[in-house]
């Protein structure tokens, strides 16, 4: 990835001229925070590139999206494969409590591996 700047010159040095992201309207979710805190400790270089660039918020707003679009993909197979049906929740509720969890932590861990972790 190459990054070109603009400078400009202020007295007699030239300073990059950078404009800041606005910061987005809604705050970071879930998994917003997670990727932040992924590319901060883990991969330095991408995330100084994404602010270089002026782009942080729109690249972790797209794996918040990009997440939340898993999730509501795949929840409905994931619970229908487990048996956790409207049948089963209205006998018990408890097991279909603990099967849909059960559903969301897999899909959960398909999601970190496929958009937050990678």
């Amino acid at each position: 990835m190459k990054i070109e700047l603009d400078y400009v010159k202020a007295g007699d040095y030239y300073l990059p001229d950078l404009v800041a992201e606005p910061y987005p309207d809604h705050g970071l979710g879930k998994y917003d925070l997670l990727r932040l805190r992924y590319l901060k400790e883990q991969r330095s270089t991408v995330w100084a590139e994404l602010v270089t660039a002026g782009k942080p918020y729109a690249h972790l707003l797209e794996v918040e999206d990009a997440a939340h679009d898993l999730l509501d993909s795949m929840m409905p197979g994931m619970a229908k494969e487990a048996g956790a049906t409207e049948d089963l929740k209205a006998r018990d509720p408890m097991r279909w409590v603990g099967l849909m969890n059960c559903c969301k932590a897999q899909v959960e861990e398909i999601i970190f591996a496929e958009s937050v972790y990678s």
